[in-house]
């Protein structure tokens, strides 16, 4: 019996080994074994060191403070991430100025953490692991001979790209800045615009290996605490070594990773951030990064441009109506080609059919092979124009298109009618506000081309149904993914295919609020007064 019990308790331990060699990722946020800082400042410098492999951009600058010098003390940053005049100047400089009377190791790191240094980042570390997060972070640390812990000094000084109108989201009407790569400048364009101490900033530090700083905002009161407990839960969740970009934390966190449609909101809009922080959703921002991620996303959200709300409300709905009848074009003007030239001929009247089976008379190959090439070709031409310079790729996918389809018609590839179709697809996809549901389009309208080489209308209808219900199917945080349309409420419509006046849309969404659903006072309709005219 003993015999037996000891071969269990080797194997549990065998077990328990080879689970500690293969361990999972550990969350920064989540907890860590400690390793303090060392009193003494060699330990400590050797241990930096190691860990930066004795980088060529590792500052480690030994300085003798105190009285007569008998204080060792340690300046530590990366040269490219650091301010080297608040380093030289604030920093060292005033250090061993003010400590000359000081005998004791201990009063002198008081003295230069709460009195000396004349910044407004000062803080302080015990671990060593931190330590080395913050200066990474392009923090400065000193520390000093016989104090098991660290001043860490906020004087970043990388470059960074300058604030600059949004390349993916422009407007006539409205702000003209957007969302630059650092977070910190980030949330500043955010503090600007809302004012008050209710917003909310929650930061994560997540990847094991780039250590990226994330930011969750939200309004409280405004904000539901469901969604942002859901937000915290699947942020605390993530296990992987680096995290480089909004997208990759958007495949990560989001409710349908294989639907074609997105269920978080990306732009580089700060204003577009602030509108939907204040009717109760939730932002997500990543450094390095100038997308920031907005949920619970609605269908309509997509179609929807910031202008809409700059401009009177009749000119955005107007607009937005346009919008909503481009995404429909997009979606189905190639497969309705295809199938009424297939199959539904009688639906037209005979002079255009005859015109079009002209026309169709010498091309080698079916409706459904030629939308399809025109199609590629179209695609082949906008991705160029995306990767060539900015000046350069603007004429060749214009000049492209113009010399491929002259090319193509006198070859007799395509028809004239073909060409039409597609350069109304292309244009109509340009309508969609947001890049991520244009590429969805794009996407979905190969299988709705082939559906309707087969089965023509029918099968239009057939693949319209089947995305309805894939719609219908999906969520974003918990809210539907077709709200405030099905279910239909009739309060919720006043900002969906209609824009409502300001001074009626007095209520936040219910579908995404929180306690907090009043936006403004009612009976603020525009009354001007009558003036009376004089008598005599």
């Amino acid at each position: 019996m003993l015999k037996r019990l000891r071969k269990a308790i080797a194997r549990k331990s065998r077990q328990f080994a080879r689970l500690s060699r293969n361990k999972p990722f550990n969350n920064s946020q989540g907890r860590h074994t400690k390793r303090p800082l060392s009193e003494m400042l060699d330990v400590n410098e050797k241990r930096i060191r190691q860990a930066f492999g004795d980088s060529p951009d590792l500052v480690l600058r030994r300085i003798a403070i105190g009285k007569k010098g008998r204080i060792n003390a340690l300046v530590v940053h990366l040269k490219a991430m650091v301010d080297g005049e608040i380093v030289s100047g604030a920093i060292m400089k005033r250090i061993v100025d003010k400590t000359e009377g000081l005998s004791q190791p201990r009063m002198a790191y008081t003295n230069i953490r709460d009195r000396y240094l004349e910044l407004t980042g000062i803080g302080e570390e015990h671990d060593f692991d931190n330590l080395l997060g913050e200066i990474t972070s392009g923090n400065t640390c000193i520390i000093v001979d016989g104090v098991p812990k660290a001043i860490v000094c906020q004087v970043q000084g990388y470059a960074q790209r300058n604030i600059s109108e949004p390349s993916t989201e422009a407007t006539i009407r409205g702000s003209k800045e957007g969302f630059i790569e650092s977070l910190p400048t980030n949330l500043s364009l955010l503090r600007r615009r809302i004012r008050n101490p209710r917003l909310r900033v929650e930061q994560y530090t997540l990847g094991e290996v780039s250590k990226t700083p994330v930011a969750l905002l939200f309004i409280e009161g405004i904000a539901n605490s469901r969604v942002t407990e859901e937000a915290r839960r699947r942020l605390s969740q993530i296990r992987i070594d680096s995290i480089q970009e909004s997208g990759q934390l958007e495949e990560l966190i989001e409710d349908a990773p294989l639907s074609p449609f997105p269920t978080l909101l990306r732009t580089e809009r700060p204003d577009r951030v602030t509108g939907n922080l204040l009717e109760g959703r939730i932002a997500i921002l990543t450094d390095g990064s100038p997308f920031a991620l907005i949920a619970p996303a609605t269908f309509t959200m997509f179609l929807t441009a910031p202008e809409d709300y700059f401009e009177r409300f009749y000119a955005g709905s107007v607009i937005r109506i346009l919008r909503y009848l481009a995404f429909v074009l997009s979606l189905t003007l190639p497969t309705l080609y295809i199938a009424i030239t297939t199959f539904h001929q009688e639906l037209l009247p005979t002079p255009l059919i005859l015109s079009i089976a002209a026309q169709r008379d010498r091309i080698p190959f079916p409706a459904v092979a030629e939308a399809a090439l025109m199609e590629i070709v179209f695609e082949i031409l906008r991705e160029a124009g995306l990767r060539l310079p900015r000046i350069v790729g603007q004429a060749v996918s214009i000049i492209g298109a113009l010399v491929i389809g002259e090319a193509a018609l006198r070859a007799g590839l395509v028809s004239a009618a073909m060409i039409v179709v597609v350069a109304l697809t292309g244009i109509s996809s340009f309508a969609t506000p947001i890049f991520s549901l244009g590429i969805s389009i794009r996407l979905l309208r190969f299988p709705l081309m082939l559906l309707a080489s087969t089965l023509g209308l029918f099968g239009i209808l057939a693949g319209l149904a089947a995305l309805s219900i894939h719609l219908f199917s999906l969520r974003s945080f918990g809210v539907p993914y077709t709200e405030p349309l099905t279910p239909f409420v009739a309060r919720e419509q006043q900002d969906t295919v209609f824009r409502a006046p300001w001074w009626a849309m007095s209520k936040r969404p219910r579908f995404v609020g929180g306690q907090d659903d009043t936006r403004s006072a009612p009976g603020q309709v525009p009354e001007p007064p009558v003036l009376e005219e004089k008598e005599g």
